[in-house]
């Protein structure tokens, strides 16, 4: 059996012809002093590098694609980064990290041309086992949505100035952009961009100040759909979440696509904004589905191994989550461009990488990625349930215009804490160890850690060491923070406590009366709900009622005065306004079922 998984993996790979094998020689046949050849890629050396306008060898994170940002000329876009950023701080940051980065690349080519056959030959063998080892937990079982924001911040911001929906509009200021709408996409404006860049890109761009309480509300009634469908769901910010709907696509009879769609149009019912959501057999290849038809879109990973090949194979290694800029460039020098290259170089991958890259790289390769909640991103099958969290840690961080206030400073953390907290309380996870994070005005990057005593998860418990952390560096002139949780668990709290304690039959008298006091509770919250779901299924009943008036109105036209047909149309509007404000974020995706049917 483990033969026959062997020579799978390694027909899915491709013939040894077209993978490290033929790489290798290459390397080996390159010439001493002339072009470095790896595949189809060629770097320019010595005089021909320098004929070439500075502008275009330059690329940092402004110049990525984000949704949205198809048909931007970017190589204006690369040009005006360029002559904007050439003199600033940063720029002279991103040259040394460059520099960097080259001298990897040019370790790992040297690795790479002393490479024997007979080493790479027994590489690829180990690549395959791995591939074999990673094939044999392939999940195709579980159904994942993740699903995205548009233009999250700014979609907010739209609803209370509507007349900046058809204008370039960034939240955001000179000093920063957090993110941009769709109409300043067009001009190459992004998240993370300096704002008087964005205006060079764009001179109209108007800008909104950022009010993160409304986008921290948004974010609130999002998770409230979110909850009718996967009520374990993983927030990985404010605006997305990974969901795992395959017990709800069983008990309603629904494929993915359908629960995605409904999805959506609860979310834009609760609260008028839209998300695009990306439908497959793992938590990763979700996420790469949801950019694909954004904005208000979806798109779907057929749960077929076949299918999953054929989507991974032609993608670019920079959808992948996990592969950035860096490893974008170490893998491009070496031929990778695609997952499928990954596989077919999979010795070469073996070889030079460590053996946990290796592996997230294979994986990558082969469209894998977690399948239960509390899994690795990059792992098939992760480990689920029990106390231990498999993820490494959450976290929170926002760029801002410089900083040197320390009170300001402070009310930053303050904030920071307060979304961690949240965070960590929707997902019912607890951190030992805080870490704060700071980014000078120099780009220089510090953190500072402390592990506690016993786990927390709220901001009363987690803001005292960080303030105690961000004053140890003082004085100091940031433009970012975040913080972050780490070696995480699952949350206990007392009252799953009590509830050990009574299967185990140790309860004393007084926890004998609290179980009972508490089981009285829920007794009598379970009768408020069934009431609460009563109410919402009248009024969801009575907006389909207005809907089929509106119907009958439309018939009687021609024999209702014009007067009356207003009269009778504003009290409708006005009925369904207040039976808006009242329905659950339930009830608003049973309404959309409704509606749906009638």
């Amino acid at each position: 059996m483990a033969e026959e998984q062997t020579a799978g993996a390694a027909a899915a790979a491709g013939p040894t012809g077209q993978g490290c094998s033929g790489q290798h020689e290459v390397l080996q046949a390159v010439p001493a002093h002339g072009p470095h050849v790896l595949g189809t890629h060629q770097l320019p050396v010595g005089a021909a590098a320098s004929q070439q306008p500075s502008w275009q060898q330059y690329s940092s994170v402004f110049t990525a694609s984000k949704a949205g940002m198809q048909n931007v000329d970017k190589e204006k876009v690369k040009r005006v980064v360029f002559e904007m950023s050439k003199d600033s701080a940063h720029f002279k940051n991103e040259q040394r990290k460059q520099a960097q980065v080259d001298a990897r690349i040019a370790q790992l080519k040297a690795k790479a041309a002393s490479i024997s056959q007979a080493e790479l030959a027994a590489h690829q063998k180990a690549a395959d086992a791995k591939l074999a080892q990673l094939e044999a937990g392939r999940d195709l079982s579980r159904t994942w949505l993740h699903a995205d924001m548009d233009a999250f911040y700014a979609s907010v911001e739209e609803l209370d100035r509507p007349d900046l929906k058809s204008k370039p509009m960034a939240v955001g200021g000179m000093g920063m952009i957090t993110t941009a709408n769709y109409e300043a996409r067009k001009f190459g404006v992004r998240s993370a961009m300096p704002g008087f860049i964005a205006r060079k890109l764009c001179p109209q761009l108007a800008f909104v100040k950022p009010d993160f309480r409304k986008y921290e509300a948004a974010s609130v009634a999002t998770r409230g759909v979110f909850k009718v469908y996967d009520p374990h769901f993983e927030a990985g910010s404010l605006d997305e979440a990974y969901l795992d709907v395959t017990d709800y696509c069983a008990a309603h009879s629904m494929t993915g696509e359908q629960v995605a769609a409904e999805l959506r149009a609860g979310v834009e019912a609760a609260t008028r904004l839209t998300c695009s959501v990306g439908i497959a057999p793992n938590a990763t290849l979700a996420k790469v589905a949801s950019d694909l038809n954004k904005p208000n879109g979806q798109a779907l990973v057929v749960s077929s191994r076949e299918a999953v090949m054929a989507f991974v194979h032609d993608l670019p290694i920079r959808k992948v989550p996990g592969i950035g800029k860096v490893s974008e460039q170490t893998l491009n020098a070496l031929g990778i461009t695609t997952c499928g290259q990954l596989l077919q170089q999979r010795g070469l991958i073996a070889a030079l990488f460590s053996s946990i890259s290796a592996r997230f790289f294979l994986g990558a390769g082969l469209g894998l990625g977690h399948t239960q909640h509390g899994g690795d991103r990059g792992d098939e099958g992760g480990a689920g349930g029990g106390s231990v969290v498999a993820r490494k840690g959450i976290s929170c961080e926002r760029t801002f215009a410089n900083m040197s206030s320390s009170a300001d400073m402070e009310k930053m953390a303050d904030n920071l804490v307060q979304h961690l907290a949240a965070d960590m309380e929707s997902e019912g996870i607890e951190s030992k160890t805080l870490t704060l994070k700071l980014k000078t005005t120099d780009f220089a990057v510090r953190t500072r850690a402390v592990t506690l005593a016993g786990h927390v998860h709220t901001a009363q418990q987690m803001l005292p060491p960080i303030l105690k952390l961000l004053r140890a560096e003082l004085p100091c002139e940031i433009r970012l923070m975040g913080v972050r949780g780490s070696a995480l668990r699952r949350l206990t709290s007392a009252g799953d406590a009590l509830d050990a304690a009574a299967a185990g039959g140790r309860l004393n008298a007084l926890q004998r009366m609290i179980l009972q006091g508490r089981k009285q509770q829920q007794r009598g919250e379970a009768v408020e709900q069934q009431q609460g779901e009563q109410q919402d299924e009248q009024h969801c009943s009575m907006v389909i009622s207005y809907r089929q008036l509106a119907q009958d109105l439309a018939i009687m036209r021609g024999s209702m005065p014009s007067m009356k047909q207003r009269l009778l149309r504003c009290h409708m509007t006005c009925l369904m306004m207040k039976t808006r404000q009242v329905l659950s974020a339930a009830a608003m995706v049973r309404l959309a079922q409704m509606a749906r049917a009638h």
